[in-house]
């Protein structure tokens, strides 16, 4: 799931954009801020931050220069009337400029565009795993599904398998941001590689079949289908 956050003075304008970011229908959370000060309150992290340049109190590139020291990743678009400002926040590295007025298509397409380089990074990412042949870093797109089998956990991925200890609801909170569902109480899945579902099997890329129990089939197939659509 996304996290977002629109800071713009201009009431209006955050209803436009979070009308614009509803519109994708994406898997997300929308924060609203007036100002930089609020944003920097909030202390909350961000995937995708709309921010306006010129506000009171704190302005844009104030809040994005103290943003930065902390948080690399975050994408922010800046979204401004004034053209002239884009140079000065340049050492901000913003992810893109949209200038007022704004038209959906452009928020829409810009949106797109940031959530293609956010699964792009989190295919990149890789977790830092004790397994029973020591410390490996074990990157999430590898992963096909995982099971747990008498306090241990199974690794399936694409180049073997590994066993790793650990509960199972740990790995579950843990491995959602990166796709992951459980169909099963035994079983964490990585949606991407799900092939096909027939009744209450689940089969994987790689041919492998993982139960899916009845009383979780109908959260977990919305997962699947929101999953995919976000994808498209």
């Amino acid at each position: 799931m996304y996290r977002i956050a629109v800071c713009d003075d201009d009431i209006q304008m955050r209803v436009f954009l979070r009308s614009a970011i509803e519109e994708t229908k994406a898997a997300c959370t929308v924060e609203e801020f007036s100002n930089g000060a609020e944003l920097l309150r909030s202390e909350g992290e961000y995937d995708i931050l709309f921010l306006d340049i010129d506000m009171p109190v704190v302005d844009g590139i104030k809040a994005a220069k103290r943003i930065r020291q902390k948080d690399r990743k975050v994408k922010i678009i800046y979204v401004t009337g004034y053209p002239d400002y884009m140079q000065r926040s340049f050492s901000v590295h913003p992810f893109s400029f949209l200038i007022k007025p704004v038209e959906k298509e452009a928020v829409i397409r810009q949106l797109k565009e940031a959530f293609l380089y956010s699964r792009e990074e989190e295919d990149a990412v890789s977790l830092r795993l004790e397994t029973t042949q020591g410390m490996e870093e074990i990157a999430p797109a590898d992963l096909y599904y995982l099971e747990y089998q008498s306090r241990k956990l199974r690794l399936v991925m694409k180049h073997g398998e590994r066993m790793i200890r650990g509960k199972i609801s740990e790995f579950s909170e843990r491995l959602a941001p990166y796709g992951f569902a459980s169909p099963h109480k035994s079983f964490i899945v990585n949606l991407y590689h799900v092939k096909s579902i027939r009744g209450y099997e689940i089969r994987m890329m790689n041919g492998d079949q993982v139960p899916l129990s009845q009383k979780r089939s109908v959260e977990f197939r919305g997962l699947l289908g929101k999953y995919q659509a976000d994808r498209l």
